[in-house]
């Protein structure tokens, strides 16, 4: 289910590194590999700043990626040999992309869940 609706008025750029998404609720930072096509984004940084001026992150990936690291990690000493994926920050969704990313973003604010799921940066 999107919730483009929910966003509003969308602005989106490039910023140096970053690709930023600004919308009525929330600015998110993307960081993606500067020749990575925006959507098919399946791994990335994140940082989304909300109207209150507080900053959280995540690390992005899709449920397809999770599965190649790990398969790439299967012949090696790296995740016991691919047996489990674990990321501090991480969020996994189902489509790759930016858009999709920042649907994903916008549905967790309005469930109320997006403070449970993404990490506060110290200091906001």
């Amino acid at each position: 289910m999107s919730h483009s609706a929910s966003l509003g008025s969308v602005e989106r750029a490039w910023d140096g590194p970053w690709y930023r998404v600004r919308t009525e609720s929330f600015e998110a930072s993307f960081l993606p590999n500067p020749d990575e096509d925006l959507d098919l984004v399946c791994n990335v940084d994140l940082e989304v700043r909300l109207l209150d001026g507080s900053r959280w992150s995540a690390t992005v990936f899709t449920v397809a990626e999770v599965a190649r690291l790990m398969e790439t990690w299967a012949g090696s000493d790296e995740a016991l040999g691919g047996r489990y994926f674990w990321c501090s920050d991480g969020l996994i969704v189902r489509e790759p992309g930016v858009s999709n990313m920042t649907d994903v973003i916008a549905g967790l604010l309005d469930s109320g869940e997006f403070t449970q799921i993404l990490q506060r940066l110290d200091g906001d």
